[in-house]
């Protein structure tokens, strides 16, 4: 099985890359739907700072990977020959992954905070931040939790400041050479 981890800062473009990829054939696990189903199991509404809170109580718990072994248990499942994982948040989170499959290629998604900012502001999801304070103060979280990491360690870096079509170029140019 061929896996993808996908990593990079909220709005700069992991899920778009990871829907293009779909296109080749990939199955896609977005590990934030796993902290979202989670949050409905409990009965909590799946607002930014329920989710951010009970991801951290997860990994309080249950270790810093955990979140990235509920998702290895739904990769089991697919039996499929390639997945892509979008939203992967810390060297744990990787490390788990290649422990239980091996070979994964982290990809790191890469936009400057204007571009994300804007980016989220039209995207306009429950847990976006609400103004440029906000969005600042959410970047700083998710470096404290090791988000840069993962980023630095990167096997591959896409930059992602144009278009969608410039992004999918970018993701069809990775698949072919990859």
């Amino acid at each position: 099985m061929r896996l993808l981890l996908i990593t990079g800062m909220p709005g700069s473009g992991k899920t778009t890359a990871a829907r293009y990829i779909e296109d080749y054939g990939f199955r896609v696990l977005t590990m934030g739907d796993v902290v979202r189903e989670e949050a409905e199991r409990r009965g909590l509404k799946p607002t930014r700072e329920t989710l951010s809170t009970l991801a951290e109580e997860l990994r309080r718990m249950e270790g810093g990977d955990a979140i990235a072994r509920r998702c290895i248990e739904r990769i089991k499942a697919l039996k499929a020959g390639g997945v892509v994982v979008d939203g992967v948040r810390s060297l744990e989170e990787v490390e788990a992954f290649r422990r239980e499959f091996g070979d994964a290629t982290l990809i790191a998604i890469h936009a400057s905070p204007r571009t994300r900012f804007e980016r989220l502001m039209r995207r306009g999801r429950v847990d976006d931040p609400v103004d440029w304070d906000e969005f600042h103060r959410r970047d700083l979280k998710e470096l404290e939790l090791g988000l840069g990491s993962s980023i630095a360690m990167a096997d591959i870096i896409i930059i992602n400041e144009g278009t969608l079509e410039n992004l999918r170029r970018e993701v069809e140019k990775l698949l072919r050479d990859f």
